[in-house]
């Protein structure tokens, strides 16, 4: 997270375009070669220096700009953290999502065959139509198929959230991602239980003739 002191974050004002100290001239006149050399040595000294002073102030610049990039760096950082964060709670949504699709062609199945396997076996019962078993057997294979395929569902979301829950606890304890907000209980596998349930007393009722649904 930023001080207080990045709170009013500015980047630093460009240094002004100044040229470098031009280089004085050093060619010596013929006469009096010892004097004018010197004369020569300190102005050459005058520019270094006022070399040095230039690098200074870009050095200076550098530095604040360094500063700058640093606390930029250090909030990208922070919002990664919390993106990360975000990123799993948008998977544990998608868990759920998929696990609706599951229990919305599981009910499906069980439903149709269910339907199926009573409209027959009144049939039957009734004397209307003979010879029904095969019906019936379409209509218990569909109820059984809706109860597996939710009950595979069930245990592939489990063990999916599970899994996100130990690596999402790994991050947090590595001061990776922020762990503030949690993984509240789902509803779509509350709901998806009942479901199971429901389909498993179905199909007793089916086959032993007894039951709520029998």
């Amino acid at each position: 997270m930023g001080d207080a002191s990045d709170d009013d974050l500015e980047r630093p004002e460009r240094v002004p375009e100044t040229a470098p100290p031009p280089v004085p001239d050093i060619e010596p006149p013929p006469t009096e070669p010892s004097t004018v050399l010197s004369l020569h040595r300190t102005r050459l000294s005058t520019h270094r220096t006022s070399l040095s002073e230039h690098r200074t102030a870009l050095s200076e610049h550098r530095t604040d700009l360094s500063t700058f990039r640093t606390t930029l760096s250090r909030r990208r950082t922070e919002m990664s953290m919390r993106r990360t964060g975000m990123s799993f709670q948008r998977t544990r949504l998608s868990a759920d999502r998929t696990l609706m699709s599951v229990i919305r062609t599981s009910l499906s199945l069980i439903s149709f065959g269910f339907t199926i396997y009573q409209i027959f076996e009144k049939l039957s019962a009734n004397e209307v139509i003979k010879g029904v078993h095969a019906s019936r057997n379409f209509g218990l294979a569909l109820v059984s198929l809706g109860i597996v395929m939710l009950a595979i569902g069930i245990i592939y979301h489990v063990h999916f959230m599970v899994g996100l829950r130990d690596i999402r606890k790994e991050m947090r304890e590595q001061g990776l991602i922020h762990g503030d907000s949690g993984f509240p209980a789902s509803f779509t596998l509350v709901t998806a239980l009942i479901l199971l349930a429901i389909g498993a007393f179905a199909i007793v009722s089916m086959v032993f003739h007894i039951g709520p649904f029998g």
